[in-house]
């Protein structure tokens, strides 16, 4: 199978996963990146943060046009992640790539485990600056450092710091993930001298119609259920990288 095919796929199962769960397929970006198509890790979150910021914006788009988008909310929480991450962002060029899997592989074990336990909305109350900030300064500098999203801590986030429905939580934190994302690609701004576009194109491609799908399949499938299957895959994709950094 040619490296363009494994490109396309890859990225309309991590689009479809951002559309249809408001985050986590960008956890997946990374190791297909690495092991499918031979990136350096370091390239690899690089990349992952051109492609998770094109998919989030046009899934964000179609959220909002269905009224699932808390403006406000989301943007006291993108606005308080922006400078952790850039500064994450120019760090992560520094740290050792072998440091830099094995953060990634328990950060996406950490984020799998959480998926399996389902997420209950709260009713709505006020929310609480502080710890909305706190939070997304949180989230900022996970995406900086490690080139994924976040949506996968966005979400519970939300539904737990803001007290958001489920599916005001997906939406808003597409938001929060495309301005997350381009903070921390600013901050790496000369270090993709290595990219591989012919494949980083397609990928992105592929990921951003993959999110119109998932869009349209969160509103028929179970989210909890669609959560549980990808929380699996994710785990199994951990582990694996676990194994190979360390062996």
């Amino acid at each position: 199978m040619t490296a363009l095919v494994l490109a396309l796929i890859a990225g309309a199962v991590v689009g479809l996963a951002l559309g249809a769960l408001g985050g986590g397929g960008s956890v997946l970006a990374v190791p297909a990146l690495i092991y499918l198509l031979g990136f350096s890790p370091s390239a690899a979150t690089t990349a992952s943060l051109i492609i998770v910021a094109a998919t989030s914006a046009t899934a964000l788009y179609a959220h909002a046009r269905d009224g699932h988008v808390a403006w406000k909310a989301g943007s006291l929480f993108a606005a308080a992640g922006i400078i952790p991450a850039y500064l994450a962002g120019a760090a992560a060029g520094r740290v050792p790539e072998a440091v830099l899997a094995v953060a990634f592989a328990v950060i996406a074990a950490l984020a799998a485990v959480r998926m399996f336990r389902p997420r209950a909305s709260r009713p709505p109350e006020r929310i609480r600056s502080g710890k909305a900030a706190g939070a997304g300064a949180g989230l900022g500098a996970v995406t900086g450092f490690l080139g994924v999203g976040g949506g996968f801590l966005a979400v519970p986030a939300m539904v737990g710091v803001l007290s958001l429905t489920m599916r005001r939580a997906v939406g808003t934190s597409l938001l929060v993930i495309t301005v997350n994302s381009l903070a921390a690609l600013v901050a790496r701004a000369g270090t993709g001298g290595g990219l591989d576009w012919a494949l980083i194109g397609p990928f992105t491609g592929a990921a951003i119609l993959g999110a119109w799908d998932g869009k349209r399949l969160s509103a028929k499938v179970s989210g909890n259920s669609l959560q549980k299957v990808f929380a699996g895959v994710l785990l199994a994709v951990a582990v694996f990288m676990l194994i190979d950094v360390i062996v």
